[in-house]
């Protein structure tokens, strides 16, 4: 049974930096692409970053490059994302969901597990 757990959220202030953790178990974790989503309240949710298995390509919503660094260990079985220069728009659950596919892709639908979600809250 594959388990995604998320951590590492919280409370930070604007301009500030967090990292998110999605530790993964239940399968071969390099075997299968990656990616974070987020749904702030009365939003749908809303595509974040996304990583091949390998780790080799990875892919941002626009409005997030240059701010937010997808990565993963697959001899940890983790995938982290770093979260720098936040902005209080940036408040949402963050969730980490698992493919059944070594390749990324932007589009929900595309992820078989998800985790239960991490908090992050942006105060201006």
């Amino acid at each position: 049974q594959v388990q995604l757990v998320e951590s590492g959220g919280g409370l930070v202030q604007a301009g500030g930096s967090l990292r998110l953790s999605c530790a993964a178990s239940g399968r071969t974790f390099s075997m299968y692409a990656m990616g974070w989503f987020r749904q702030a309240p009365g939003k749908g949710r809303e595509f974040v970053a996304a990583i091949s298995s390998s780790g080799s390509t990875t892919y941002y919503a626009d409005s997030l490059k240059g701010r937010f660094t997808i990565s993963r260990d697959n001899a940890k079985n983790t995938m982290k994302l770093q979260m720098n220069n936040l902005k209080p728009e940036d408040t949402a659950v963050y969730y980490c969901g698992q493919r059944g596919s070594d390749v990324a892709t932007v589009s929900s639908r595309g992820y078989d597990y998800w985790g239960q979600g991490t908090q992050v809250t942006v105060s201006s």
